[in-house]
């Protein structure tokens, strides 16, 4: 009998968290699992020999960024992506719709500011039934994304798990957007889905949830995706404006997926969505904020952060965690790294950078034994 994709392991008796595994053609998964974001295939400032050593079980690299440079065609004349960066473990592409739609609208905080009045000044063309129409950042061509070409796209470059593309509103969008949206972004599910059908290779599509805040909307899109060939959810769309509205959004949703299938909570990662995300049964996460808080000499620990750059560290010559086993830790001490933050060496962010993945992957380790004493 052949391993199904995602092979639950154990489910707790405290809360809806579960420990898993997801076998791709790259290797296992072990899940909860936290997922660093290699943009253009890439850790902020950490080259791929250091990566590999850090334990990290997926890495989520983005095809928009991927397709305008250097190319899918490249990336797949060098054998994909996993040759292409010198990685040998599980990947995970977008569809790229998640950057081309930001474009219109900017982050959350520029949304709240404006409440939908402001248009921002966008690189989006049009946006119609067939595809989105954008010009690319890096030299103001045109590029036009469709269901099909984002597919063809992820097949070139060869990650483990796909995903189809999607239409991202602002969470201010009016409930009749809303709907309308969340009706062509199943229409181009449906396209994404039979493209990749029509050659699977050894790759897995991931639905996109949507539905925005809307408990309604949410549950028709977990059933559109229940009732088609899609091989996990990928959880996306408006969370809301704070980590309450993300996890009641959640609660309501979660009992509409169905269980055997991996479920992914896109652009979350940061510790305190983690810890209650976790019990809700979320599988998987990915996020910047590691490697983001390390650029700002934020260093993460058990109980919070330290800020490395304050000048109690000057001659703090001790490991900054003691109980870490990245590079960092084993080698330099607090002090050392304080330094090279004040001489704006960029040797600081990869020191950080490490350690703060590190960290994460170990975090989930913890997180997966709780779960497994049903202590979580």
């Amino acid at each position: 009998m052949s391993t199904p994709f995602f092979e639950l392991i154990h489910q707790s008796k405290k809360s809806k968290a579960r420990v898993g595994r997801i076998h791709t053609a790259h290797g296992v998964i072990d899940t909860p699992t936290f997922v660093p974001v290699a943009t253009n295939g890439a850790l902020k400032s950490v080259d791929m020999v250091h990566a590999n050593d850090l334990g990290i079980d997926l890495m989520f690299a983005n095809t928009y960024h991927l397709i305008l440079h250097p190319g899918a065609d490249v990336v797949a004349a060098a054998g994909g992506i996993h040759s292409f960066i010198g990685r040998d473990r599980p990947m995970i592409t977008d569809s790229g719709g998640f950057q081309v739609f930001s474009l219109m609208y900017g982050g959350v905080t520029q949304e709240l500011k404006s409440s939908g009045k402001k248009q921002i000044k966008s690189s989006v063309l049009s946006v119609t039934e067939e595809g989105v129409l954008f010009r690319s950042y890096r030299d103001g061509s045109p590029v036009f994304l469709t269901p099909e070409s984002s597919v063809q796209a992820q097949k070139q470059i060869g990650a483990d798990i796909i995903i189809p593309l999607d239409e991202l509103l602002p969470f201010h969008a009016t409930s009749s957007k809303m709907r309308s949206s969340l009706d062509r972004t199943h229409r181009w599910e449906e396209r994404s889905l039979n493209e990749h059908l029509r050659n699977p290779l050894y790759q897995k599509m991931y639905g996109v949830v949507h539905g925005g805040l809307d408990r309604g909307l949410r549950a028709l899109s977990a059933r559109f995706l229940t009732e088609h060939a899609f091989d996990g959810y990928a959880i996306g769309g408006s969370l809301g404006t704070c980590s309450d509205d993300m996890v009641a959004m959640l609660v309501d949703l979660m009992p509409h997926l169905d269980p055997a299938r991996p479920r992914h909570l896109l652009g979350i990662g940061d510790l305190c969505s983690l810890e209650s995300c976790i019990p809700l049964g979320i599988d998987s996460f990915d996020s910047a904020h590691p490697t983001k808080c390390a650029r700002h000499g934020l260093l993460l620990v058990d109980g919070g952060c330290i800020k490395i750059k304050q000048a109690q560290y000057k001659n703090a010559h001790v490991p900054v965690d003691s109980e870490c086993d990245c590079m960092l830790c084993k080698n330099f001490s607090a002090a050392y790294l304080h330094h090279l933050f004040k001489a704006h060496e960029a040797t600081a962010h990869t020191l950080a950078s490490i350690h703060n993945i590190r960290y994460m992957v170990k975090y989930m380790a913890r997180m997966r034994s709780a779960i497994m004493r049903d202590e979580i």
